[in-house]
């Protein structure tokens, strides 16, 4: 009974640790550095800004974006947001009086500017500013004003300070890791199906069928992977000394897009051929173990990527296999009609497209990372 009672909290904490990475541990901590030294440096700003000096930390938490280019850009935003703000307030201010509707209407147009994303992640600061101008800033709206961007100012300068010093984040590894993974669940999805097909038929498995559409999901985080390390390495000096060609991690994850596209597509003729969906075709069973085998080859070069000299053993073995394949296929077109042939023809022209996508990475290093 007390293991089913803690067991979602151990579940709940094992999510937690694995969210809870050292670069957002290190992210966390340069943010908790910037509030600080904010809020101890915003009493010594001139003038009225020293009566706000709350707004500082705040200006140092949107300036913390986990990479440099992201925090400038955020930045930007940031003070574009409170500028229009403030002018959206003055102009009440000076053509009429605050009241219920002149401070409606002001909201309502800074809300309507914001609602086209100019301004970025931080462009509900806009109708919210209109707000603080108004309600807090009041008879002394003009030194409020002042006093909120300015103190927000010397945050945001902080906090670039403080990620441009301290680590700033560069995200190279984990690209490597991300697409060695996609190439992993390729290959472990292709395996599956290479199973079913010297199963038993029609096979009593049938996960294959059903997470070819989690190739989609994987996808789209490598993507994402890949453009996070590109943004990383904008204006952070330790891109100078940590190069890496980007451009060939984009041509990785086009080639293992396109894969997946002929994974996904010989996925669909294979439950087509064991249920009729999403169009009902024909599997000659003596075709099945050619199709297999090939398809083993083809996980076994995903695997065996990582390595130049192991990748190239394993493609010519693919290759092969492709080969022994096609001459089946021409020899059973013979004595066969044609229909029959064609979820065999659909497939190995597949296997053909999948690896003509990556014999078009074959000739690149295991790691696109120069020291």
């Amino acid at each position: 009974m007390t293991g089913i009672t803690l067991q979602p909290v151990k579940n709940a904490a094992w999510r937690l640790k694995s969210q809870i990475t050292r670069s957002r541990m290190l992210q966390a901590a340069k943010a908790a550095i910037a509030v600080a030294l904010a809020w101890t440096l915003a009493p010594y700003l001139p003038g009225v800004a020293d009566n706000y000096p709350y707004y500082a930390p705040l200006g140092a938490l949107v300036s913390m974006y986990p990479t440099l280019m992201g925090s400038m850009k955020n930045a930007l935003q940031t003070l574009g947001s409170l500028g229009i703000g403030i002018l959206l307030a003055a102009a009440v201010i000076i053509f009429s009086s605050p009241n219920v509707a002149t401070m409606s209407l002001a909201v309502g147009l800074g809300a309507l500017i914001a609602a086209t994303g100019w301004f970025g992640a931080n462009r509900e600061f806009i109708p919210v500013t209109v707000l603080f101008v108004l309600i807090i800033g009041g008879p002394e709206a003009d030194n409020y004003s002042i006093g909120y961007v300015e103190q927000v100012s010397l945050g945001i300068v902080i906090g670039l300070l403080v990620n441009l010093l301290i680590f700033p984040p560069l995200s190279h590894a984990a690209v490597d890791l991300q697409l060695a993974n996609y190439r992993r669940v390729l290959a472990d999805h292709l395996s599956e199906v290479a199973e079913a097909l010297a199963d038993s038929w029609p096979p009593e498995r049938d996960g294959w069928a059903s997470r070819k559409d989690t190739l989609i999901s994987v996808s789209r985080d490598v993507r994402a992977e890949v453009l996070y390390a590109d943004d990383s390495r904008k204006a952070n000096p330790r891109a100078r000394r940590h190069r890496r060609d980007l451009s060939a991690d984009y041509e990785d994850l086009a080639a293992l897009e396109n894969v997946t596209f002929h994974v996904r597509d010989l996925t669909d003729v294979l439950t087509g051929a064991v249920w009729g969906t999403p169009i009902t075709v024909e599997l000659r069973p003596e075709m099945r173990p050619s199709l297999s085998a090939a398809l083993d080859t083809v996980s076994a070069l995903l695997r065996d990527w990582d390595s130049e000299e192991t990748r190239r053993v394993s493609y010519s073995a693919a290759t092969d296999a492709l080969a022994a394949l096609m001459a089946e296929l021409d020899k059973r077109k013979a004595s066969a009609p044609v229909a029959s042939m064609s979820a065999s023809a659909a497939i190995s022209m597949d296997i053909t497209r999948i690896l003509a996508a990556l014999e078009s990475r074959l000739e690149q290093p295991a790691s696109a990372t120069k020291t």
